[in-house]
């Protein structure tokens, strides 16, 4: 077998299962290779319960007292099954799974993993994986990996055919065969020290090549020299005068910065980074005008279509309402061809001054008149191709303003955005009213859903956040799916109380109705996934539920956070754990602590140190395919100084040791990192 064999060739595969497959992105045998596990769990042996398992996840064996029960709620299948370990009583529930009723027999004994509850003399546990005792000797004292997967797709069909894979290659034959070997170590390690090895070196691998490419870059763009000349306007005064707000010292500090760096005769690459609600907005908006007034274009590009509409509509009225004659038009891929086409001829022209929209702003069709400043958010922060385009579409290299509601440790800060010069905006407006929180475990959850009733029947809205998309074997979270299907259950009883969910694998076309929905209030709670840290601006959103909170980074629930306290009214966010562990609780307690994001990143960075294996990734804007920007900052600065050493000896490359590193950075494409 190759690495480039087709996935569709590989052992076991037929054209039905394929298209799963191809969902997941794992178009030949080497992408499997390089989707890594989202979890491992250690298959220890099975313990007879006691009441200090309370809360906790583990493995028991049981016995089936009588047949399992069917019952269904609206779409929503139940099965209920009591079972005995050891004379103690465990009450077992599994949603979605009706088969359950024929494959699990009365006295039959099985070997079960899930999170045990405690409720009186009883136990309860809910959705526990099922093993036979034949199949869990066959597997216990081992570390197995849990994938990301998709409908119709199991971790045991993708495990058995990456097991394949690796069998069925000729290792000395590829071009790295300890690559491939410490791949396999990550799939499937012999115990926790090999899995760490093989991550840490998978993980600093590529950090130091994403950080010798941005190194490379940056040398390049010191020598972008540009012919703009851009001029201080009264335009931007009249707008910081007549605000209904007086700007913070920070935002005053950052913007004279901007300014500075537009009258320059060099490309600006600025990032400004400031806490969720800290005013970068108003920063775009100055800079754009700015550009504008001396006779040239600002396009300023929003992650989703919604936040785009609001950027131009709020941006629309502001020019209005102080009188400032400048030419603003939206652009975005859901518009109907007539008004793209108007759109796309008023940007040529020149006529439009100001362009907001989507990543349809850098399509082919689109011809920039005098193109002198791209404002991008974080999600669109290392496009390589982007740039490329960017530069195509202009005779000079426009002026760049990154920016960023991430809050990063100013010293990883630093190495991340090596290519930029940073601004920080640390100072939150005294007109926003700091959000309300609570770290609370599964005994909170009826306190928690009738809360949530409270404030929509007050006219409010409620974002609910779970870690999956869908069931996933092995872990025991909630899911996005699942999850919208419970709480129709939960508010059946109120008809005006709609639900819908949001995920990253709906069509573009669908989140964007999803979310327009959201915003005009036809449905009053949203179950999503970490989508929504890039939604759309909804003030009237005053709650917050994060399931399943111990899985996330506490910068990550930080950002989740931002979705509400947007509005007037004083805002409430719930972080709901699925366990009492002390160690979790005291991490989730930074964050009823501060609001402050610097704060809490840099808790973030003391609390999930190096060793840390298991657990959510930190996901969002900082997304690398393995490692992870806190866990592994220790990797992140050795990559670091090691990149600096090697550019010091040969700053191009050209030394015969470094000529296929230099070829392997060319080749490489950090287009899947939103950093």
């Amino acid at each position: 077998m190759e690495l480039g064999t087709p996935t569709i060739e590989l052992k076991g595969i037929g054209p039905k299962t394929v298209k799963y497959y191809e969902k997941l992105g794992l178009f030949k045998a080497e992408d499997f290779l390089y989707y890594f596990p989202r979890d491992y769990i250690g298959y220890e042996d099975p313990v007879k319960i006691h009441p200090e398992h309370t809360g906790e996840i583990i493995f028991f064996e049981g016995v089936v007292v009588k047949r399992p029960l069917l019952r269904r709620k609206g779409k929503l299948s139940i099965v209920s099954a009591t079972l005995s370990n050891e004379g103690t009583e465990v009450r077992a529930v599994w949603f979605h799974m009706p088969y359950l009723t024929k494959s699990l027999k009365a006295g039959g004994t099985y070997v079960f993993r899930g999170r045990v509850e405690q409720q009186g003399m009883a136990y309860h546990v809910e959705q526990p994986l099922i093993f036979t005792k034949s199949q869990y000797e066959k597997i216990v004292n081992t570390l197995q990996p849990v994938y990301p997967l998709t409908k119709g797709l199991s971790n045991h069909a993708l495990q058995k055919c990456i097991k394949t894979i690796f069998a069925g290659l000729d290792i000395k034959k590829t071009e790295d065969p300890e690559r491939i070997r410490t791949l396999e170590s990550v799939h499937f390690p012999a115990n926790t020290e090999e899995l760490k090895k093989a991550r840490n070196s998978l993980a600093y691998e590529e950090f130091f090549l994403f950080l010798l490419k941005l190194k490379l870059l940056k040398d390049q763009k010191e020598q972008l020299v540009n012919g703009f000349q851009i001029y201080p306007t009264a335009y931007t005064k009249r707008i910081i005068e007549k605000l209904p707000y007086e700007l913070t010292g920070a935002q005053k500090k950052v913007w004279q910065q901007v300014e500075e760096d537009l009258q320059k005769d060099h490309s600006m690459n600025r990032l400004v980074q400031g806490d969720v609600g800290s005013g970068k907005t108003i920063i775009a908006t100055l800079s754009a005008v700015m550009v504008a007034a001396s006779g040239y274009q600002a396009a300023i590009m929003a992650p989703t279509e919604i936040l785009a509409t609001q950027h131009f509509e709020s941006i629309t009225r502001m020019l209005s309402t102080y009188d400032i004659p400048l030419q603003t038009v939206l652009l975005t891929g859901s518009m109907s061809a007539s008004q793209k086409k108007d759109a796309r001829e008023k940007i040529e022209n020149g006529e439009a001054k100001l362009v907001i929209g989507t990543h349809a702003l850098f399509q082919e069709k689109v011809v920039f008149h005098s193109l002198a400043l791209v404002v991008t958010d974080e999600q669109h922060r290392f496009g390589v191709r982007q740039r490329e385009l960017l530069a195509k579409k202009n005779e000079q290299p426009p002026h760049v303003l990154v920016m960023s509601a991430t809050p990063i440790p100013r010293t990883l800060a630093i190495i991340l955005y090596g290519d930029l010069d940073v601004s920080v905006i640390d100072e939150l407006p005294a007109r926003r009213l700091p959000v309300k929180n609570c770290v609370v475990n599964n005994d909170y959850r009826q306190t928690a859903y009738r809360f949530m009733e409270k404030e929509i029947k007050a006219g409010r809205q409620v974002y609910v956040i779970c870690p999956l998309v869908e069931e996933s074997e092995g872990l025991d979270c909630e899911n996005v799916t699942d999850y919208t299907e419970k709480l129709r259950a939960v508010f059946a009883h109120d008809e005006n109380i709609r639900i819908a969910c949001l995920h990253g694998k709906m069509k573009p076309a669908q989140k964007n109705q999803v979310m327009e929905a959201f915003y005009k209030n036809d449905v009053q709670i949203l179950v999503s996934t970490t989508v929504v840290e890039v939604g759309v601006n909804v003030p009237n959103a005053t709650v917050m539920m994060v399931e399943n909170a111990e899985r996330f980074g506490l910068s990550q629930l930080h950002q989740l956070r931002g979705r509400i306290g947007r509005g007037n009214q004083q805002s409430y966010c719930i972080f709901m754990s699925s366990g009492s562990n002390k160690e979790t609780m005291e991490r989730l307690e930074v964050l009823k602590k501060s609001n402050d994001g610097f704060y809490i990143a840099n808790e973030d960075l003391k609390l999930r140190g190096p060793g840390e294996l298991f657990g959510q990734r930190q996901s969002g804007e900082l997304h690398f395919a393995i490692a992870d920007i806190f866990r592994d900052s220790a990797l992140l600065k050795k990559a670091a100084e090691d990149v600096g050493k090697l550019m010091s000896e040969d700053p191009d490359l050209s030394l015969d040791k470094n000529k296929r590193l230099r070829e392997k950075i060319l080749k490489s494409d950090f287009d899947h990192m939103t950093l």
